[in-house]
């Protein structure tokens, strides 16, 4: 269990102990220091000295989370790699239900859990992805027979990898934003095994204040094209998995409009160059023959391809004035 840490003291001793007390016990804890600035290091320092389970990398310097990440795989020694972020929190008994459905479905590649988003105001909310974990199939597949992974989060932490499955196909996380991304799409694509667990594994904190980087206005939200540069370069290496890049190109779309749309992610006076990117970008990647889906998603994903800002935006006014009307 790799936990990347800083920042967060008034929620880290919540995580650690949703961990130490699982009632499956054979793990190890590899909480990383990203030079937190708060008490974080202490709290981590006194937890090792209670538990022998846990184990502390303080770095020299801030590094960010993937790479944060990555420190903590260096020390990683145990069959499969589970990953939590350092606010949030393992569900009980998660880690010995997880050991179960590994065992009785042949030690997958890949195990896929749900979340929850946990509220201040006590409020626990499964996601609503929960019924591709209810859909009935085989035990274990390949993204080919599951398609609808892709309608989940794609996020690290939602999943338990095989180790030695990370390490043949050379996984490691890059710095910057959107960090997950060339993580967890090559994982679901390389996965020669995979098998779900219909519960939910973590409960992702929703703070009333904020405290998600990803919802912080910054240019640095523009590295979301870098890491889909990883995701296609990783797709250039691999032939064999040539029939996906289609699919990861709409996602990609997506993403991006997901990206330009929400409130305080691209600043306002940087929105125009996001288009032009855009349209750079999507040019490299474009697949021969890409046919839009139809309906909204599909223009709104065309308008930003072709980095019309001006469509885009008249586009968005559009749907406005149309849910106005139905109102």
């Amino acid at each position: 269990m790799i936990v990347p840490v800083h920042a967060v003291e008034e929620y880290l001793p919540a995580c650690l102990e949703s961990v130490l007390h699982q009632t499956f016990t054979d793990f190890e804890l590899i909480a990383v220091d990203d030079r937190s600035p708060d008490g974080c290091g202490a709290i981590l320092d006194e937890a090792a000295a209670r538990d022998d389970r846990i184990t502390v990398r303080h770095l020299e310097r801030n590094v960010g989370l993937g790479p944060a990440r990555n420190a903590g795989l260096e020390l990683a020694t145990g069959d499969y790699l589970l990953f939590l972020d350092s606010d949030d929190t393992l569900s009980p008994d998660l880690l010995a239900a997880t050991d179960a459905r590994l065992r009785a479905t042949g030690d997958p590649d890949l195990l896929v859990y749900d979340y929850a988003r946990s509220y201040w105001d006590g409020r626990v909310v499964r996601s609503a992805s929960a019924p591709v974990f209810a859909r009935p199939g085989a035990d274990t597949f390949t993204l080919d027979e599951r398609r609808d992974l892709l309608d989940l989060l794609q996020v690290v932490w939602n999943k338990a990898y095989r180790r030695e499955f990370v390490q043949q196909q050379g996984l490691a996380f890059p710095p910057g934003y959107y960090e997950d991304t060339p993580w967890t799409y090559p994982a679901l694509l390389a996965a020669e095994s995979i098998t779900l667990l219909d519960r939910v594994g973590v409960h992702y904190r929703q703070r009333r204040e904020g405290g998600n980087i990803l919802a912080t206005a910054s240019r640095k939200h523009f590295d979301v094209f870098e890491q889909y540069d990883r995701v296609f370069a990783f797709l250039d290496a691999r032939p064999d998995l040539d029939r996906w890049r289609p699919v990861i190109y709409r996602m990609m779309l997506g993403h991006l409009v997901t990206v330009v749309t929400k409130p305080g992610r691209v600043p306002a006076a940087d929105r125009r160059e996001f288009f032009r990117r855009a349209a750079e970008h999507c040019a490299r990647h474009r697949p021969a023959g890409y046919r839009p889906p139809a309906g909204p998603e599909g223009m709104r994903g065309e308008l930003l391809g072709r980095g019309s800002y001006l469509g885009f935006q008249s586009l968005r006014v559009l749907a406005k004035a149309r849910r106005a009307v139905r109102r």
